[in-house]
Protein backbone atom coordinates (compact mmCIF):
# COMPACT_ATOMS: atom_id res chain seq x y z
CA UNK A 1 0.00 0.00 0.00
CA UNK A 2 1.05 3.57 -0.58
CA UNK A 3 2.52 5.38 2.39
CA UNK A 4 0.81 8.67 1.55
CA UNK A 5 -1.82 9.94 3.97
CA UNK A 6 -5.43 9.46 2.93
CA UNK A 7 -7.43 9.72 6.18
CA UNK A 8 -7.87 12.96 8.11
CA UNK A 9 -9.58 13.74 11.38
CA UNK A 10 -10.26 17.14 12.95
CA UNK A 11 -7.11 18.81 14.21
CA UNK A 12 -4.79 17.68 11.41
CA UNK A 13 -2.98 20.29 9.36
CA UNK A 14 -3.29 21.20 5.71
CA UNK A 15 -5.21 23.51 3.42
CA UNK A 16 -7.88 22.42 0.98
CA UNK A 17 -8.29 23.55 -2.59
CA UNK A 18 -11.65 25.13 -3.29
CA UNK A 19 -14.03 24.02 -6.02
CA UNK A 20 -17.02 25.74 -7.60
CA UNK A 21 -20.10 23.69 -8.49
CA UNK A 22 -23.56 24.58 -9.80
CA UNK A 23 -26.18 25.24 -7.09
CA UNK A 24 -28.29 22.44 -8.54
CA UNK A 25 -25.56 19.94 -7.75
CA UNK A 26 -25.22 21.18 -4.18
CA UNK A 27 -28.97 20.77 -3.78
CA UNK A 28 -28.67 17.12 -4.74
CA UNK A 29 -25.50 15.90 -3.08
CA UNK A 30 -23.43 16.45 0.03
CA UNK A 31 -20.54 18.90 -0.04
CA UNK A 32 -17.09 17.57 0.70
CA UNK A 33 -15.40 17.82 4.07
CA UNK A 34 -12.83 20.32 5.29
CA UNK A 35 -9.14 20.42 4.27
CA UNK A 36 -9.89 18.76 0.93
CA UNK A 37 -11.00 15.56 2.61
CA UNK A 38 -14.33 14.01 1.81
CA UNK A 39 -16.40 13.22 4.89
CA UNK A 40 -17.02 9.47 4.89
CA UNK A 41 -18.67 9.19 8.28
CA UNK A 42 -17.99 9.40 11.99
CA UNK A 43 -15.33 7.75 14.13
CA UNK A 44 -15.66 5.83 17.42
CA UNK A 45 -16.03 9.07 19.42
CA UNK A 46 -18.46 10.65 16.98
CA UNK A 47 -15.75 12.73 15.31
CA UNK A 48 -15.92 13.39 11.59
CA UNK A 49 -13.62 11.17 9.51
CA UNK A 50 -12.56 12.41 6.08
CA UNK A 51 -10.69 10.65 3.30
CA UNK A 52 -8.39 12.54 0.92
CA UNK A 53 -9.83 10.86 -2.13
CA UNK A 54 -9.14 13.71 -4.57
CA UNK A 55 -5.57 14.88 -4.09
CA UNK A 56 -2.45 16.02 -5.98
CA UNK A 57 -1.16 12.47 -6.42
CA UNK A 58 -2.29 9.56 -8.60
CA UNK A 59 -4.49 7.61 -6.21
CA UNK A 60 -5.91 4.11 -6.24
CA UNK A 61 -8.66 3.01 -3.87
CA UNK A 62 -11.00 0.07 -3.38
CA UNK A 63 -14.46 -0.30 -1.92
CA UNK A 64 -15.65 -3.73 -0.83
CA UNK A 65 -19.24 -4.44 0.06
CA UNK A 66 -21.68 -3.01 -2.44
CA UNK A 67 -22.97 -0.15 -4.52
CA UNK A 68 -24.31 2.13 -1.79
CA UNK A 69 -20.89 3.10 -0.47
CA UNK A 70 -19.40 3.54 -3.95
CA UNK A 71 -22.29 5.67 -5.18
CA UNK A 72 -22.21 7.83 -2.05
CA UNK A 73 -18.52 8.55 -2.64
CA UNK A 74 -19.32 9.41 -6.25
CA UNK A 75 -22.05 11.84 -5.22
CA UNK A 76 -19.73 13.60 -2.80
CA UNK A 77 -16.99 13.82 -5.41
CA UNK A 78 -19.51 15.45 -7.74
CA UNK A 79 -20.14 18.07 -5.06
CA UNK A 80 -16.50 19.18 -5.26
CA UNK A 81 -16.79 19.78 -9.01
CA UNK A 82 -14.85 16.64 -9.91
CA UNK A 83 -15.21 14.74 -13.16
CA UNK A 84 -16.89 11.44 -12.23
CA UNK A 85 -16.61 8.80 -14.93
CA UNK A 86 -18.04 5.35 -14.30
CA UNK A 87 -16.86 2.41 -16.41
CA UNK A 88 -19.32 -0.38 -15.76
CA UNK A 89 -21.06 -3.40 -17.16
CA UNK A 90 -24.28 -2.45 -15.37
CA UNK A 91 -24.99 1.16 -16.41
CA UNK A 92 -28.55 1.14 -15.10
CA UNK A 93 -27.19 0.85 -11.55
CA UNK A 94 -25.32 4.15 -11.98
CA UNK A 95 -27.90 6.26 -13.83
CA UNK A 96 -28.81 7.76 -10.47
CA UNK A 97 -25.62 9.84 -10.72
CA UNK A 98 -26.66 11.40 -14.00
CA UNK A 99 -30.09 12.22 -12.58
CA UNK A 100 -28.51 13.78 -9.49
CA UNK A 101 -26.13 15.89 -11.58
CA UNK A 102 -29.00 17.36 -13.59
CA UNK A 103 -29.05 18.54 -17.18
CA UNK A 104 -27.63 21.32 -19.30
CA UNK A 105 -30.02 23.97 -20.70
CA UNK A 106 -30.38 21.92 -23.90
CA UNK A 107 -31.56 18.87 -21.96
CA UNK A 108 -28.36 16.84 -22.10
CA UNK A 109 -26.67 15.22 -19.11
CA UNK A 110 -24.07 17.35 -17.36
CA UNK A 111 -20.78 16.29 -19.01
CA UNK A 112 -18.83 16.16 -15.74
CA UNK A 113 -20.71 12.96 -14.93
CA UNK A 114 -20.45 10.13 -17.46
CA UNK A 115 -21.51 6.49 -17.51
CA UNK A 116 -19.37 4.53 -19.96
CA UNK A 117 -18.93 0.95 -21.12
CA UNK A 118 -16.38 -1.25 -19.41
CA UNK A 119 -13.70 -0.82 -22.09
CA UNK A 120 -10.62 1.37 -22.50
CA UNK A 121 -11.23 4.98 -23.53
CA UNK A 122 -9.41 8.31 -23.28
CA UNK A 123 -9.81 10.14 -20.00
CA UNK A 124 -10.13 13.91 -19.64
CA UNK A 125 -7.17 15.79 -18.22
CA UNK A 126 -7.32 16.06 -14.44
CA UNK A 127 -6.35 19.31 -12.73
CA UNK A 128 -6.62 20.88 -9.30
CA UNK A 129 -9.69 22.78 -10.48
CA UNK A 130 -11.23 19.69 -12.07
CA UNK A 131 -10.01 16.52 -10.36
CA UNK A 132 -11.01 13.18 -11.85
CA UNK A 133 -12.63 10.20 -10.15
CA UNK A 134 -12.71 7.12 -12.38
CA UNK A 135 -14.97 4.43 -10.98
CA UNK A 136 -14.15 0.95 -12.25
CA UNK A 137 -17.16 -1.28 -11.61
CA UNK A 138 -15.88 -4.44 -13.24
CA UNK A 139 -16.68 -7.27 -10.86
CA UNK A 140 -14.65 -8.95 -8.14
CA UNK A 141 -11.49 -9.41 -10.24
CA UNK A 142 -11.13 -6.16 -12.21
CA UNK A 143 -8.68 -5.60 -15.05
CA UNK A 144 -6.35 -2.62 -14.86
CA UNK A 145 -8.05 -0.48 -17.53
CA UNK A 146 -7.60 2.96 -15.98
CA UNK A 147 -4.53 3.01 -13.74
CA UNK A 148 -4.10 6.37 -12.01
CA UNK A 149 -1.19 8.08 -13.75
CA UNK A 150 -1.70 11.81 -13.21
CA UNK A 151 -2.04 14.24 -10.35
CA UNK A 152 -5.64 14.75 -9.25
CA UNK A 153 -6.72 11.42 -10.72
CA UNK A 154 -8.21 8.73 -8.52
CA UNK A 155 -9.28 5.31 -9.75
CA UNK A 156 -11.78 3.57 -7.46
CA UNK A 157 -12.38 -0.15 -7.89
CA UNK A 158 -15.82 -1.33 -6.78
CA UNK A 159 -15.55 -4.91 -5.55
CA UNK A 160 -18.83 -6.62 -4.62
CA UNK A 161 -16.84 -9.12 -2.55
CA UNK A 162 -13.27 -10.30 -2.04
CA UNK A 163 -12.24 -12.95 -4.57
CA UNK A 164 -9.04 -14.99 -4.05
CA UNK A 165 -7.67 -13.82 -7.40
CA UNK A 166 -7.81 -10.16 -6.38
CA UNK A 167 -4.72 -10.74 -4.24
CA UNK A 168 -2.60 -11.15 -7.39
CA UNK A 169 -3.67 -7.87 -8.99
CA UNK A 170 -2.83 -4.22 -8.42
CA UNK A 171 -6.34 -3.14 -7.42
CA UNK A 172 -5.89 -4.47 -3.89
CA UNK A 173 -2.13 -4.70 -3.48
CA UNK A 174 -1.30 -1.19 -4.70
CA UNK A 175 -4.25 0.67 -3.15
CA UNK A 176 -3.76 3.81 -1.12
CA UNK A 177 -7.09 3.29 0.62
CA UNK A 178 -9.47 0.35 1.07
CA UNK A 179 -12.98 0.80 2.46
CA UNK A 180 -14.51 -2.51 3.57
CA UNK A 181 -17.98 -3.23 4.82
CA UNK A 182 -18.87 -6.43 6.68
CA UNK A 183 -17.31 -9.58 5.22
CA UNK A 184 -18.17 -13.25 5.75
CA UNK A 185 -15.52 -15.24 7.58
CA UNK A 186 -13.81 -16.72 4.51
CA UNK A 187 -13.44 -13.28 2.89
CA UNK A 188 -12.24 -11.73 6.16
CA UNK A 189 -9.56 -14.42 6.31
CA UNK A 190 -8.60 -13.58 2.72
CA UNK A 191 -8.37 -9.89 3.70
CA UNK A 192 -6.12 -10.93 6.56
CA UNK A 193 -3.73 -12.62 4.13
CA UNK A 194 -3.81 -9.83 1.52
CA UNK A 195 -3.19 -6.96 3.93
CA UNK A 196 -1.37 -8.77 6.77
CA UNK A 197 -4.11 -8.11 9.30
CA UNK A 198 -4.11 -9.34 12.86
CA UNK A 199 -6.62 -12.11 13.70
CA UNK A 200 -8.71 -9.73 15.82
CA UNK A 201 -8.93 -7.30 12.90
CA UNK A 202 -10.17 -10.03 10.58
CA UNK A 203 -12.72 -10.98 13.22
CA UNK A 204 -13.87 -7.37 13.47
CA UNK A 205 -14.59 -7.36 9.73
CA UNK A 206 -17.16 -10.12 10.26
CA UNK A 207 -18.99 -8.17 12.98
CA UNK A 208 -19.56 -4.77 11.35
CA UNK A 209 -23.07 -3.35 11.24
CA UNK A 210 -24.66 -2.50 7.88
CA UNK A 211 -23.82 1.19 8.39
CA UNK A 212 -20.19 0.57 9.37
CA UNK A 213 -16.93 0.02 7.54
CA UNK A 214 -13.19 -0.16 8.07
CA UNK A 215 -10.82 2.27 6.35
CA UNK A 216 -7.55 0.46 5.71
CA UNK A 217 -4.27 1.98 4.58
CA UNK A 218 -0.59 1.92 5.41
CA UNK A 219 -0.34 1.71 9.21
CA UNK A 220 -4.04 2.63 9.40
CA UNK A 221 -7.11 0.79 10.64
CA UNK A 222 -10.03 3.16 11.20
CA UNK A 223 -13.60 2.07 12.07
CA UNK A 224 -16.15 4.41 10.48
CA UNK A 225 -19.89 4.71 10.81
CA UNK A 226 -21.48 5.88 7.56
CA UNK A 227 -23.41 9.13 7.75
CA UNK A 228 -25.90 10.28 5.15
CA UNK A 229 -28.19 13.26 4.77
CA UNK A 230 -31.76 13.67 3.64
CA UNK A 231 -30.91 14.43 0.01
CA UNK A 232 -28.59 11.41 -0.25
CA UNK A 233 -31.31 9.22 1.23
CA UNK A 234 -33.73 10.47 -1.40
CA UNK A 235 -31.23 9.60 -4.14
CA UNK A 236 -29.71 6.37 -2.80
CA UNK A 237 -32.19 5.10 -0.24
CA UNK A 238 -31.20 3.94 3.26
CA UNK A 239 -27.64 2.99 4.14
CA UNK A 240 -27.00 -0.66 3.36
CA UNK A 241 -24.38 -3.14 2.20
CA UNK A 242 -24.56 -5.40 -0.82
CA UNK A 243 -25.79 -4.57 -4.32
Amino acid sequence: MSRSRTIDVPGSQGAAPEFLVPPETLDAVSPSGDRGGMIIGSGPQGEAVAASILRPHPTRMVTVGGLYLARQIALRAMATGAWVIVATGRPASWKVLERAAGQTPDGKSVPLTQIRRLAPFDLPRSTEDTPLLVIHDGGAVPQELFPPRAAWQTTMYVLPYLHPQVSSGTAANASDLVLMQRLPLNQAQLAQRIWSLRPQQAQQLTQLQDDSLIALGNMMWTPIRLVTNKKEQEILGPIRRGD
